[in-house]
């Protein structure tokens, strides 16, 4: 869609530390949602592929994730061997509602800051307990964790001028088991409920990340596998109310909830017995 009230396009180079945002002013990534509908408050694009941010570097820390990184060079992101969360990439990625050419378009950081509660990069980030590294309006930075990050529907906590650097994966988490379940109420669909959970072989705890059926992400983290009972106990507790609109009614993604919650239970504890039983 064509934007006819944009009457600028800003392009910073490499190492520009002052974007001198402006009313009106919007960052530009892939764009898969900024020129799908009207903006008619805007008046100027700020783009930032010109900056010319590594999309996904490895360290010792762990991965970050680039905002600017595409969904396309994320799902073929090749991870160390002993990064056995990799897997999940994959899901998660393939749970957006979108086709090839979205997929080399929209970016990470796009879907983060959208915020809506089906965005599986956020689930992503969640689950493997990413912080968002954030480049403030003036000239500082701070991190929020993912789950701290989204605070609603369509919010966050961004301040006008503020921008998402990266998403920082720690390689603690990288290294724990993971799965995965996801309903939708079609084929194609925009996702019902999205849940992951992880596993850490090296001190039990596990993890349980909550998505798409709630209007913001919830980690739940126990020191061991729960039983059946203690898992809906806590999601029953700590989740106040579930999603309303067409994709699902809050009763009907409550239930896909605990229901989903309980197999990935399930899963990690069989995957517990059988790492055991190796030699």
């Amino acid at each position: 869609m064509d934007l006819n009230t944009i009457g600028e396009v800003a392009r910073p180079k490499p190492g520009d530390t002052a974007l001198d945002w402006r009313d009106g002013d919007a960052w530009l990534a892939g764009g898969t949602w900024l020129f799908s509908e009207p903006q008619p408050h805007l008046r100027r694009l700020i783009d930032l592929h010109g900056l010319g941010w590594a999309p996904l570097t490895v360290s010792d820390r762990g991965l970050e994730i680039a905002a600017t990184c595409e969904i396309a060079r994320l799902v073929a992101f090749a991870a160390p061997d002993e990064w056995i969360a990799a897997p999940l990439i994959g899901e998660c990625c393939r749970a957006f509602l979108s086709s090839f050419k979205i997929w080399n378009t929209a970016t990470v950081g796009g879907n983060v800051c959208m915020s809506l509660p089906a965005g599986p990069m956020i689930s992503l980030t969640v689950a493997l307990e990413g912080v968002c590294r954030i480049l403030n309006r003036d000239g500082g930075e701070r991190r929020v964790p993912v789950e701290d990050f989204v605070t609603g529907n369509h919010q966050n906590v961004l301040q006008p001028g503020d921008l998402l650097r990266s998403i920082e994966l720690p390689a603690s988490a990288m290294r724990k088991r993971t799965c995965f379940r996801r309903i939708s109420l079609t084929h194609l669909g925009r996702s019902t409920a999205l849940l992951a959970g992880t596993l850490d072989p090296r001190d039990g705890v596990f993890m349980l990340t909550v998505s798409a059926s709630t209007e913001r992400p919830y980690r739940l983290a126990f020191t061991k596998l729960p039983d059946a009972a203690d898992l809906r106990a806590r999601l029953e507790r700590e989740i106040p109310k579930f999603f309303d609109d067409v994709h699902g009614t809050p009763e009907y993604r409550r239930h896909m909830t605990l229901y989903l919650a309980e197999e990935i239970r399930r899963e990690l504890a069989d995957h517990k017995i059988s790492d055991k039983v190796q030699p």
